[in-house]
């Protein structure tokens, strides 16, 4: 297995810029494994493709504002902060953007806001502690933090979070999520669609492409995930009656499937709270996911080896291919796969 295998070529004017408007406008590209069927739909005709009694799994997590641009307070040159993850009410792991930013640096952001540098990492990577809890004036004084091959401006910061998100904490959306409007989720759930909700916090290091030449050498990183009780009931039940668990986006196929190991035999999943480094590649056997909604991903990206390892490495690059050629749109903003 090497990275280069998790390859493709993707023209630059394939990576959308703007969401869908309405949001389930956007297109959906269903693959059936088992019959190698696969349909070109819209987002907004899910329903068609579910059975009553299956459940929806959705990482409810919430996007954080958290780029912060301020100045040095020694010499006032400009500085930015990117927030990824949080120590304790005070102190941050962020990257950081400006030079010089060694450890005792202080920096100033909007009229009443500090913060030291206390610890350098590699890279970009710095411990910032502020002098007061920072998530209060984020909505201030921050913006979301888009990826960087996304060159527009978001009109409504809303458009990068899902209608259900709820917990504060990450860096990145659940992409996979942005689809569902509120009215489509109504319909799921009239439907007799479950519902279970999950959290992963995302960071951003979840877009960072293997450098690896065999990516079983890559770190994979870690990111917090919980999957509660009820959450946990609802799913046994609904796989226990024979409906699918279907994880929207990779996020809760990563918790799913975190939260299935060490479970009873009666059980799919179990109640899980904690840190995941779970690293799926090809030839990972599935404990929970029986289908999985999801963007495009970039090429050599731990999420493109994640969803090779539910259909195959060779079927999704020849579904990617098909998609470019059908004129899908790609990444955070773009069109959505549901592979069944």
């Amino acid at each position: 297995m090497k990275t280069a295998d998790f390859s493709y070529h993707l023209p630059p004017e394939c990576i959308a810029q703007k969401p869908a408007h309405p949001r389930d406008a956007a297109r959906l590209l269903v693959y059936n494994r088992e019959e190698g069927r696969q349909v070109h739909t819209r987002f907004s005709r899910l329903g068609e493709h579910l059975e009553p009694g299956d459940c929806l799994v959705i990482n409810t997590t919430k996007v954080l504002p958290a780029r912060i641009r301020g100045k040095k307070a020694d010499t006032g040159g400009k500085v930015e902060l990117l927030l990824l993850e949080k120590d304790d009410p005070i102190t941050w792991q962020a990257w950081v953007g400006g030079s010089g930013l060694t450890r005792g640096k202080r920096m100033r952001f909007g009229e009443d806001l500090e913060a030291e540098v206390i610890e350098v990492r590699g890279g970009p990577l710095r411990i910032v502690r502020f002098d007061r809890p920072v998530e209060p004036v984020l909505e201030k004084l921050g913006v979301m933090p888009l990826p960087p091959y996304i060159h527009a401006d978001l009109e409504d910061p809303d458009r990068y979070q899902t209608v259900y998100a709820r917990q504060t904490g990450s860096a990145a959306a659940p992409t996979a999520g942005l689809h569902f409007t509120p009215e489509l989720m109504t319909r799921l759930r009239d439907q007799g669609v479950l519902i279970a909700p999950v959290i992963l916090r995302i960071g951003l290091d979840t877009f960072a492409p293997v450098q690896e030449e065999d990516p079983r050498e890559h770190q994979i990183h870690t990111e917090y995930c919980q999957l509660r009780e009820e959450s946990a009931r609802v799913i046994n039940q609904a796989a226990e009656a024979g409906g699918r668990v279907i994880a929207v986006g990779t996020t809760a196929v990563r918790t799913l499937e975190t939260a299935a190991l060490g479970t009873a035999a009666d059980q799919v999943v179990r109640p899980f709270q904690g840190p995941t480094d779970l690293f799926i590649l090809p030839g990972y056997e599935f404990r929970a996911v029986d289908a999985m909604i999801t963007n495009f991903h970039l090429p050599g990206s731990t999420l493109l080896m994640l969803v090779s390892a539910f259909c195959g490495r060779e079927k999704i690059l020849d579904l990617y291919r098909q998609a470019v050629e059908e004129g899908y749109r790609f990444y955070s903003f773009g069109d959505a796969m549901f592979l069944e």
